[in-house]
């Protein structure tokens, strides 16, 4: 490997262990971390860890304090309501398509497979496994429509919906059973072609997150 190579593999690890402790709310939003810190942790030169912060600042997740250390910017409500009223558009408008489409009840038993890997996760210990699987849920439902332009719009919605789901169920204990249990009947809808329920459901859902996240 190259001394390119390598200094590119050495930036794209401080870059993804940083990242990944934003968006599970490992390092939480307003904390300051340094370079060192994550140099140290990582066993780096400081350099690729400087490349990894300015990658995360470009991404707003960070915001550069020379000789400081990085901020890591909270999440904050607007993102939050923001986040939430996109979702809703766009996961209400694939369930409508979907059951036109009359492929609610294929959709329904693809959902109900993640469901259940998500079933099998221990909370709180492993609360970013069961985000990724809640984002996983609701993502193959918009996928199902079959409109590329919102799957991308919907992918790119992924790291805020990811760190506005891990915000909203840190040391929560309530809402986990509760996200299952209306995951399970978002798959009894569309299964049985119930686009009302379904409508109102999903926006009722989504909001919930979005009220938890916000506090």
């Amino acid at each position: 490997m190259s001394t390119r190579d390598r200094s590119q593999a050495a930036g794209d690890r401080a870059y993804h262990w940083t990242k990944d402790r934003i968006l599970d709310g490992r390092l939480e939003g307003g904390r300051l971390i340094s370079e060192g810190e994550v140099a140290d942790a990582l066993q780096l030169s400081r350099t690729p860890v400087r490349e990894a912060f300015l990658r995360l600042s470009a991404e707003g997740l960070l915001r550069l304090y020379p000789k400081r250390g990085a901020l890591i910017v909270p999440v904050s409500p607007n993102e939050v309501h923001d986040i939430a009223e996109a979702r809703i558009f766009l996961e209400r408008h694939a369930a409508a398509k979907v059951i036109a489409a009359g492929a609610h009840r294929q959709v329904a038993d693809k959902m109900r497979a993640v469901l259940d890997e998500q079933r099998a996760v221990s909370m709180p210990e492993h609360t970013p496994r069961f985000t990724k699987l809640d984002r996983e849920f609701h993502a193959t439902l918009v996928q199902a429509a079959g409109n590329q332009l919102f799957d991308e719009f919907y992918s790119g919605l992924r790291d805020r919906q990811l760190r506005m789901v891990n915000t909203a169920l840190r040391d929560n204990t309530v809402r986990p059973p509760i996200i299952l249990d209306e995951h399970a009947r978002i798959c009894d809808l569309l299964a049985a072609g119930d686009a009302d329920g379904l409508q109102a459901l999903i926006g009722d859902h989504i909001s919930a997150v979005r009220d938890e996240a916000a506090h």
